[in-house]
This record gives C-alpha cells, sequence and structure tokens, in this order.
C-alpha cells in the first residue's frame, strides 16, 4: 500500500470518526475514553452526601446552553460507574440535560473506594450485595444535589441501563416527584408496585434478551390496567447491552441504538418540559 492510499484510508476513518460523534449517539464501549476526553462540555467528580452522612462519588456534566437545565440521573450497569456510563451521561449533556451519575459502589470496593478501583467481575459482585434501602437513598441524593444546582431546573428524570434499568424502572415505584423514567433492558419490578407510579415510564429492550424480556408482559398489562403509561419498543435481533455493545450481533445491535437513542431524548424532552 502506498503513501497515497494510507493517506485516504486515514482521510475517511476521520471523517467517520466525525459522522460517529455528529449523530449524537452514545459512545460505545471502545471508544468511550477517547469521547470522554474529546467532549467539549464541562464534566467533573463530585461528593454529595445522602441519607445518614452517606458520602458519594458522582460524575456530573453541564450542557452549554444559557438558561437552567432539567436533571437526568444516568444509573449505571452492574458494572460500576466506568468510563462508558460517564461516557453516556456526556452525551446526555450534549443533549441538554445536566445529567449526574452516581457510583452506587462508592466507599464499597477495598480500602473505601469505589469503581475505579475494581474490574468488572468484582464490581458485579459488589452490586449484588448493595441493599434496597441504601441504592436508594443514594438516587434521591443525585437528585438532591443536582436539582439545587444554581443551573438547574427543579424537573428531573431517571435513566437506567442493565441492572441501573431495573433500579430507574423501580425508582418510578417510589418517586412521586419523578418527571419520567427510562429503562434501557432492565427488569420490571413487582406487579404490585406498580400502582404506586405516577410518572411516564419508556422501556427500550434488545428482541434477542429473553431473560429481560420475560418481565415485560405482566408489567404491561397491569400498567395498561391502571391507565398509566408504559411504553415498550422491542428492537430485533438486538441483545442484552445494545447500547454499549453497538459493534455486536451483526448491526442489530448498532441499529437498535439508532433507534432507542433519539427515542430516550425526545421523551425526556417531552415529558421534562425541555424545548432546547
Amino acid at each position: 500500500m502506498n503513501r497515497k492510499s494510507i493517506a485516504v484510508l486515514i482521510l475517511l476513518f476521520g471523517v467517520g470518526a466525525l459522522w460517529a460523534q455528529s449523530v449524537g449517539l452514545p459512545a460505545g464501549e471502545a471508544e468511550a475514553r477517547t469521547r470522554l476526553n474529546d467532549s467539549p462540555r464541562h464534566g467533573e467528580w463530585v461528593t454529595y452526601t445522602a441519607a445518614g452522612g452517606d458520602l458519594v462519588e458522582a460524575w456530573i456534566v453541564f450542557p452549554e446552553r444559557n438558561d437552567t437545565a432539567p436533571v437526568v440521573v444516568v444509573v449505571h450497569e452492574n458494572r460500576g460507574l466506568n468510563d462508558w456510563a460517564r461516557a453516556v451521561a456526556d452525551q446526555f449533556a450534549a443533549e441538554g440535560f445536566i445529567a449526574i451519575a452516581p457510583d452506587f459502589l462508592s466507599g464499597k470496593a477495598p480500602g473505601g473506594a469505589g469503581t475505579r478501583a475494581v474490574d468488572p467481575d468484582t464490581a458485579r459482585t459488589l452490586i449484588g450485595k448493595l441493599e434496597k434501602e441504601e441504592i436508594n437513598a443514594r438516587l434521591r441524593g443525585a437528585v438532591q444535589y443536582a436539582t439545587s444546582l444554581p443551573a438547574a431546573a427543579k424537573r428531573y428524570g431517571v435513566v437506567g441501563y442493565c441492572w441501573g434499568g431495573a433500579i430507574s424502572f423501580s425508582t418510578a415505584t417510589l418517586d412521586p416527584n419523578l418527571g419520567a423514567a427510562v429503562v434501557f433492558y432492565g427488569t420490571s419490578p413487582a406487579t404490585e408496585s406498580l400502582r404506586n407510579i405516577q410518572a411516564p415510564v419508556l422501556g427500550l429492550y434488545g428482541g434477542a434478551d429473553n431473560r429481560v424480556n420475560a418481565t415485560i408482559p405482566k408489567a404491561e398489562a397491569e400498567m395498561k390496567r391502571l391507565g398509566k403509561r408504559y411504553e415498550v419498543e422491542i428492537y430485533d435481533g438486538a441483545g442484552h447491552a445494545f447500547l454499549r455493545g453497538q459493534d455486536g450481533r451483526d448491526g442489530a445491535n448498532r441499529s437498535a441504538t439508532e433507534m432507542s437513542w433519539p427515542r430516550a431524548i425526545s421523551f425526556l424532552k417531552q415529558e421534562l418540559g425541555d424545548r432546547m
């Protein structure tokens, strides 16, 4: 291959990378660190206090706008608050939201550390040991911290992925002030708890994710019976965690990402009253 051919390939690769960012999709796992490093938005680590003096570390990203912004709480997968989850928060900020992503493993790793001190397998083990009350308190603390910022509106939604998707749906059963919940491939809560939901819920699922999808029909039927909004979209061929693994399943995960992400953004903007 001559120098001219190499130069053309480099140019095409660069154009492709710029196009991937211009369409407004979050990063896949492989490109998350690069997207974070190249982001023009202000993101920073913060520590807030949840119930009982519990100190929680979080990644927060601010949009570039001159008015107050609604808040989105981003709930990570069972891998913890890794680079990919932080990059997702950054993309929410690109859409005009203040995005706060709590590290639910804060203080749970050896030496009182959080996700950054453990590998994914250890993170999954630690996630499995978290108590529901502590999870809920840490999420409420994130809401209180973010909505109290001068740049924030009081309107907020919760979005979660995998384990975090289940937490997002569960939060809708607990928080009467929640504006909207988005569930990316997370299991549904107990059917009897759905009567407490006041916020609209959007569920986005991969068609090849039978474990999670098996929990949809009962929730869907009960929400319909109760007259509550639960909008469901299932993307053919896509697997679990399709937003992170965008290069998987012969293009089905990428297709699911391209359909689900704008759907989630539109839903949140409508329900949180943001016209940006």
